[in-house]
């Protein structure tokens, strides 16, 4: 049995600040000033709405990233001065996070803490507790805390750095010293935890092998956050999942078999988003494999983005899929615009052109919540993994005609039936193991062709 290594230390894994004093588990309603250097922080602001924090105000300062405090130090002073004026009557009362639109580095982090005396949260800490928030699985809650305590182990070193040469430490690190020690613990409880997640991901790969062996074929669904894969998902197998308008709503692997098909099962993973550090996604390596191994991908894209914002999410899911590819090749993927209630004719025109701007084959046009484009998807996913649609000629014989033609509807998508006396003729896509058992069970009565 493991040992315990967390010490009496009040670390927090993925907190913006070590001292479980400033920390929170909820932050609903909370105040916070937005530090960026870029202009568009529209889905930066979406991932904190979604937390429910309110950004007060966004202070802008053009120009390339400071090494120390990411902003420029005068603009750093001057709003360390505010921060200590805001009374009732000022317009930031209230405040007690500072969001920071960046993937700052820990000694940023440590910086910005330590002039503005509050909890920091740079792009990543903001993803982390999103993550935490809507971890639902005891597997998610794993994937989650490996990339909490690897954050934390950042900050960390540079803890750690600052105390071997002497310096104040910053943080909210509250003059305690042995950040030493709590760096060794973390250390213990990430191999802790990866070597849990190992068993974890030898369990999904003997599940696709089970699969496998069964005949059953696998279809990803992936995509930038929030592109609808959850709806489409549900709509495709009558499961239901957790379905919300906001990013990250699914951090497991939810696996489901496609209605009126041939034993196809669908597996909905976690969705991606832009400047997401490589070691962050990595905790979410395993279920990413499940979505990379499947024989068939399907990519969604929000046809209700702008052009550019549908060509910058493309840009980013097909990267952070493919750089994760095993094989070179791939599977076969089919693009999907999604969302297509939520747009016009010239907005569809648009995002369809975008897609094939960057080489890509037109997309399939899709509305998971209206219904409309979801048979052509079933057909076009059907095809992709079997072939053309086969037909199925049955006869009258030793197996009741009427049995054989409800098998052929329990295993097959059936496209259309023609009955002529003592036979049927189905048309439909049947998987090659079940036409394979038709024809060995019943060779007298069963008749495949193209």
């Amino acid at each position: 049995m493991e040992r315990d290594p967390t010490p009496d230390v009040p670390l927090l894994a993925g907190m913006a600040g070590l001292d479980a004093g400033r920390s929170q588990t909820s932050h609903q309603n909370r105040r916070a000033l937005l530090l960026t250097r870029e202009t568009d922080t529209a889905e930066f602001e979406a991932l904190a709405a979604t937390l429910g924090i309110n950004i007060v105000e966004t202070i802008f300062q053009r120009g390339k990233p400071a090494p120390r405090v990411h902003l420029g130090r005068g603009k750093i002073e001057e709003i360390a001065e505010q921060m200590g004026m805001r009374n009732e009557g000022h317009p930031w009362h209230g405040i007690d996070l500072i969001l920071v639109h960046h993937n700052a580095l820990p000694r940023q982090l440590v910086n910005l803490d330590d002039a503005l005396g509050m909890e920091v949260w740079d792009r990543v800490r903001l993803l982390l507790e999103l993550f935490t928030q809507h971890a639902a699985s005891v597997e998610a809650r794993v994937q989650v805390r490996i990339a909490r305590l690897l954050a934390d182990r950042s900050i960390l070193r540079e803890l750690v750095h600052r105390e071997t040469m002497g310096e104040r430490l910053g943080y909210g690190a509250g003059g305690r010293t042995g950040w030493r020690s709590v760096m060794e613990a973390t250390q213990f409880e990430i191999a802790r935890l990866r070597r849990r997640q190992k068993k974890f991901s030898r369990s999904l790969a003997e599940r696709r092998r089970q699969r496998a062996r069964s005949g059953a074929l696998s279809v990803g669904v992936s995509g930038y956050t929030n592109a609808g894969k959850s709806l489409l998902f549900s709509a495709l197998t009558g499961k239901p999942v957790l379905i919300q308008d906001q990013v990250f709503s699914t951090l497991e692997t939810t696996v489901g078999r496609m209605e009126k098909s041939p034993r196809v099962l669908l597996v909905d993973t976690i969705g991606f988003i832009d400047r997401i550090p490589a070691d962050l996604l990595d905790a979410f390596s395993a279920t990413l494999r499940e979505a990379l191994t499947c024989d068939l991908l399907l990519l969604l894209v929000d046809a209700s983005d702008t052009p550019n914002e549908l060509r910058r999410k493309l840009a980013t899911s097909r990267r952070e899929l493919f750089e994760r590819m095993e094989d070179e090749v791939g599977p076969q993927t089919l693009i999907l615009l999604t969302k297509a209630d939520l747009c016009d004719e010239e907005d569809l025109r648009k995002a369809v052109s975008a897609v094939e701007e960057v080489g890509l084959l037109k997309p399939l046009i899709v509305s998971a919540h209206t219904g409309a484009g979801l048979e052509e998807l079933r057909a076009a996913i059907l095809t992709a993994l079997h072939g053309p649609p086969l037909t199925l000629t049955l006869s009258s014989g030793e197996e009741p005609l009427a049995a054989l033609i409800a098998r052929v509807h329990r295993e097959a998508m059936v496209i259309d039936v023609m009955t002529r006396k003592d036979k049927t003729e189905i048309r439909g896509w049947i998987d090659e193991a079940s036409a394979a058992r038709l024809e060995k069970e019943h060779p007298e009565q069963v008749e495949i062709n193209s």
